[in-house]
Formats: C-alpha cells, structure tokens, sequence
C-alpha cells in the first residue's frame, strides 16, 4: 500500500513571558489535515535550543516528510512572513525556555554559512495575497530558536532527496497583542487559513514564480 507523503509542520510552546504560542495553536488545529495529496503531521517543538534540535530529529526520523514547515511567533511583525534564508548563528536575546543563551554560536559546528528555503515562497506569496492575507517575503529569520530551527530543518535533510523545507514567522494573536503597545496581530483563523494556501501551493509547485518581493534596506 503507498505511503500518503507527509508534511510536517512544527509550532513551538510559549516563551518569553507569554501564555501562548500562536504558532502551536495555528499548527496543532491542521494535524491530520490533506491537502494536496499530502497528510499534515503537527509536532510541537520546544523553544529551547537544544531540546528543539533533539525533537526535530526525532519527527524527522519518525515522520519522513515530503515536506517541513517550521512556524514561529515573531511579535511585532503584521504579516505572514515567508522566510527566505537561516543563517548559522544563535544569538539569544533573551534566555530560552531552558536559560540557555548563546552568543555567536553555529547552529551546527562547521556547517554552511546560511540555507536558503528549498519552497516556493514566491508562489506562496501570491496564493496568500490572492486570498487577501498579508504576507512578505522575510530576509531575516533572526538568531533566536526559529531561525535555529530553520536552519537545522535543511541542514538535517540537504542529503534526502525531494524533501523541501521552509519556515514562516506569524504576527501574535489579537489577544497577545492588546498587552504590547502598538502590536500589530492577525486572528487564529486568518493564520490557520494562511498555512493551509501556503502548504497547498508548496504541494503543487516546483518551479518557483519569479516576481519582485525584495527588500532595499
């Protein structure tokens, strides 16, 4: 009997003083979901750096997915943002969940400098506006454990052929932003309904579009 391939999409437990994740309550509604001929498996990750490593291994070894995701909480972003690069530095502004907080730091010893996202995230861009959700293209994941998540995603399957990775930062929930000054937020329901477009168009499309989504500064 065929294997459904898998997508696995991860989410990560609260941080930073936070009551919740909204990366893990978007995620952990789309388990079991299909789409495009693909069955989504939600994991969530620790934000640690160390035990997020540990965890990601396992899901991958468990998993083997066609596909990897990686979703994260950046407040203070107002858009869906579809990263385009992890750099192999960890660079902890704050403590994570563990205490730990590296300075200058590879994600992997000796590892390449950054992995670029092997999804379509041009056509990605443009399902999720056709939708009429906010989306960009991100030129940084940061240092903290998203972008080490990241980074390790393609770096643990640069040598498994056809598995595409990527990683797509969030805006916090309307219900965490009303205690940030000024924080911009997206509902529940609009990040739910924007992961299943992204998911479906990197199900459908190998050829990325080729469409202006840079950055000057």
């Amino acid at each position: 009997m065929t294997r459904t391939p898998r997508i696995l999409l991860t989410g990560f437990d609260p941080f930073g003083g936070e009551t919740v994740n909204p990366s893990w309550e978007a995620v952990s509604a789309l388990h079991g979901r299909r789409v495009a001929g693909h069955r989504i498996v939600a994991r969530q990750l620790p934000t640690e750096f160390a035990a997020s490593l540990k965890a990601l291994r396992r899901s991958l070894r468990e998993e083997r997915p066609a596909i990897v995701l990686g979703v994260g909480q950046a407040g203070g972003r107002s858009r869906l943002s579809l990263e385009r690069v992890a750099i192999n530095v960890n660079d902890a502004r704050i403590p994570d969940n563990a205490g730990a907080q590296p300075v200058d730091e590879p994600v992997v010893a000796g590892g390449p400098a950054a992995y670029f996202s092997t999804l379509p995230i041009k056509a990605m861009l443009a399902a999720l506006r056709e939708e009429g959700l906010p989306a960009e293209i991100s030129n940084t994941a940061g240092t903290y454990v998203c972008n080490h998540i990241a980074y390790a995603m393609a770096h643990y399957t640069a040598r498994q052929r056809g598995v595409r990775t990527g990683f797509v930062h969030i805006p916090f929930l309307p219900d965490q932003a009303v205690t940030h000054a000024h924080a911009p937020s997206m509902s529940l329901e609009d990040v739910r309904r924007g992961l299943l477009v992204a998911l479906r168009t990197a199900a459908r499309v190998r050829t990325d579009a080729r469409l202006t989504a840079g950055a000057i500064s």
